[in-house]
């Protein structure tokens, strides 16, 4: 893109904000629209209302009903519909319950996180016959927030207090049948037009913000030269400017709360501005690896290093890191969507604002053993 524009803000924008930052959550779209055909599927097929009979044993360990089953299967697409489904159960509690529960499903919003982390974590080439060593390390990962789930529904279930009476789990059973094609169309668009406006709105108002706090505040030729800083040295330049940009203050403001992750101040941007919505993560570091280097910004992402401090010179995503940034996903609540439906079914404040509590601090603390026990192996 810089190639074709004249340089300056519009390039920096054109080609590290709209390419490198929306475009980066763009390029997961096909995954997530074939993680939604497979639900429209299951959905068309009347298979759903058997598997919640089927689980309703299951879901008991957990203080729950077999329905909650398909609320927390509809948040493997998205928290905000599986919340929304927790209407359909009878209890106060239940529903209240399994709202506590959805967000650790892993969603549609983690899929780019979870591809850009294990591709800097696992070799492509490792393997075990047809078995991929990343694809065993995605299913953990699904495995880890199903549980993880089950184990939330079950505490808040007891805290709540139990229901004096469990009512017979009565359910009607539609016929098996073949999904219409139309149907599972329509809500593939549905689902993929969602997060496509997602990009275009949330994602891309986060990423301008981001894209200004990275280039603010301005450095004219003057102080690059009083800096050591050769102006004409682009590379030099971009880096002197990240570095000393206000997003660096940001993330360097919140250091101690992440050193003990191993987070570095552009990882610490990143999970700020995720707050907005997760994939922006995927769309930050992708903004500051087009601004370090346009031609390869992979490669610059992988050869990031840490700045003055006693971790300096040394790799920003290494093993132990890379893994305590993929558990802090699995628990962290980054959708402000999510806690916005969450106030709507709740009527109040006070449940959203548990859950972000309670979901960062388990967050905060799974990532830290992660992070010591990778360590520790290593």
């Amino acid at each position: 893109a810089r190639a074709h524009i004249p340089v300056g803000w519009l390039a920096s924008f054109v080609a590290d904000a709209l390419l490198g930052g929306v475009g980066g959550v763009l390029v997961f779209l096909p995954q997530i629209g074939l993680l939604f055909v497979l639900i429209s599927l299951l959905e068309g097929s009347g298979y759903l209302s058997r598997a919640a009979y089927l689980m309703d044993r299951v879901m008991s360990t957990a203080g729950l009903e077999g329905r909650a089953f398909v609320a927390l299967l509809s948040s493997v697409a998205c928290a905000i519909p599986g919340i929304m489904a927790t209407r359909t159960l009878p209890s106060a509690r239940d529903r209240l319950a399994t709202m506590m529960a959805a967000p650790l499903m892993t969603c549609s919003a983690r899929l780019p996180v979870y591809v850009l982390l294990i591709g800097m974590l696992v070799p492509s080439e490792l393997g075990w016959g047809p078995v991929s060593a990343q694809g065993l390390v995605m299913f953990g990962l699904y495995l880890l927030g199903a549980a993880s789930a089950m184990a939330s529904a079950w505490f808040f279930s007891r805290v709540l207090g139990r229901s004096k009476t469990r009512l017979p789990f009565y359910m009607e059973m539609p016929s098996y049948r073949l999904p219409r094609v139309r149907t599972v169309l329509i809500s593939v668009w549905d689902a993929c037009r969602a997060f496509l406006k997602k990009v275009t709105s949330i994602i891309l108002l986060t990423t301008v913000v981001l894209w200004t706090l990275l280039n603010l505040p301005l450095r004219g030729d003057a102080e690059l030269a009083a800096a050591g800083v050769d102006p004409t040295d682009d590379v030099a330049v971009t880096a002197f400017v990240l570095d000393n940009s206000a997003a660096a203050a940001v993330g360097r403001a919140v250091a101690p709360v992440f050193d003990p992750l191993g987070f570095d101040w552009r990882v610490n941007v990143g999970v700020i501005s995720s707050l907005a919505a997760r994939e922006v993560f995927v769309s930050t570091l992708g903004q500051m690896a087009s601004a370090a280097d346009p031609e390869d910004p992979a490669e610059a992402l992988a050869a990031m290093t840490h700045g003055p401090g006693p971790h300096e010179g040394e790799p920003v995503f290494t093993p132990p890191t890379i893994a305590a940034l993929m558990v802090f996903f699995v628990y962290a609540l980054q959708c402000m969507s999510t806690l916005g439906v969450m106030r709507r079914e709740t009527g109040t404040w006070k449940w959203p604002l548990i859950a972000f509590g309670y979901m960062s601090v388990v967050a905060w603390l799974a990532a830290f053993l992660a992070h010591t026990v990778v360590a520790a192996l290593l």
